[in-house]
């Protein structure tokens, strides 16, 4: 057990290292700052490194190994249509012009919808493999589960700080 949890806490520090650096703003040589976005080779190798954390933490059964892939491809479809919202905000965000409130809200109540479809799609996933989980199991479940919330809160905080010093937009008086 307590090599497990060694292992584990080893794994957190691996995820970590790509989550600090993809806080920091960066630029390319010669050209524009990206504002600390990741590309699609270094977002897939953190979704790599999350999967991989997960199961690891999991330490499945040969019989809770069969229903894995359809967790690991729920994951991974998650992962890319997030990293797909994210580059296109980012675009957005990049272009300047006029705010068309109603566009706003319309274009935010398809992300929602999009973002709830996937969601919906990961518990599907999850249900059969979560049911088979032992107690034991399904505590380390909880704690990734927390860890990671607890890493994208801090993330989400020191982005909107970075935003506050950094941007010349009142981004407050965007409609909420």
């Amino acid at each position: 057990m307590r090599k497990g949890m060694i292992g584990f806490v080893a794994a957190l520090f691996i995820v970590g290292a790509p989550l600090a650096h993809a806080q920091q703003a960066t630029t390319s040589p010669g050209g524009p700052p990206d504002h600390g976005r990741l590309n699609p080779a270094e977002f897939k190798m953190l979704t790599d490194i999350r999967v991989g954390v997960i199961k690891a933490a999991l330490q499945l059964t040969p019989e809770q190994e069969k229903l894995w892939p359809a967790v690991d491809e729920a994951i991974r479809a998650r992962a890319e249509t997030r990293y797909r919202r994210l580059a296109a905000l980012g675009e957005r965000m990049d272009q300047v012009r006029d705010v068309d409130p109603v566009q706003l809200y319309r274009q935010r109540a398809d992300a929602l919808a999009d973002r709830a479809a996937g969601l919906r799609k990961l518990a599907d996933a999850w249900q059969p493999l979560y049911q088979s989980l032992t107690p034991d199991q399904k505590t380390r479940l909880r704690l990734v589960t927390v860890h990671a919330i607890e890493g994208l809160r801090t993330a989400m905080e020191n982005r909107r700080m970075e935003m506050d010093d950094g941007e010349d937009i009142d981004l407050w008086i965007l409609p909420q």
